[in-house]
């Protein structure tokens, strides 16, 4: 039998970012350790950063500076923000992993799947043709080709 190993699945398994801080704000509110913490981009309202726990190799969080877990929270400028961000990681996405498809979305609520429920953040996850095996349903585990922090170098060397 041949054995994958992922130790740092442990984390999330463990709920050990679960520690009542929200990392998004650690995150924006730390430039100097952006790439501790896979800040991709930043502006006064929005906020890019790698998914540490991704579904999928490329998988980014946009989300407002401010803390926040409603739409209906945002003002006009924010969401003006967010979208822009959306669109502006989507295109660095595309240039550097030539992705054939996206999904985009957010999760609200805890039932709805959301893992960070008081702070709103979109979901950008690249997709290609075959990327789904047998082993997440076999072998409940998730086969990522590159490492994050290999990742996370090409995408801010293309900002």
């Amino acid at each position: 039998m041949e054995r994958l190993w992922a130790p740092w699945r442990m984390t999330y398994i463990n709920g050990d970012m679960c520690s009542g801080k929200c990392f998004i704000c650690a995150a924006a509110g730390d430039p100097e350790a952006d790439a501790a913490n896979l800040v991709v981009w930043r502006n006064d309202l929005a906020i890019c950063i790698m998914n540490r726990f991704p579904y999928n190799n490329g998988h980014l969080l946009v989300a407002p500076v401010r803390h926040g877990g409603e739409m209906g929270e945002l003002d006009e400028a924010e969401r003006s923000a967010l979208f822009a961000g959306l669109v502006d990681s989507k295109a660095l996405l595309e240039r550097v992993m030539a992705p054939q498809g996206f999904n985009v979305g957010l999760n609200l609520g805890r039932t709805a799947g959301a893992g960070l429920v008081d702070h709103l953040h979109f979901h950008i996850v690249p997709r290609w043709d075959g990327d789904t095996n047998f082993m997440p349903v076999l072998g409940d585990t998730k086969v990522m080709p590159q490492a994050l922090s290999d990742l996370y170098d090409k995408l801010v060397s293309q900002l």
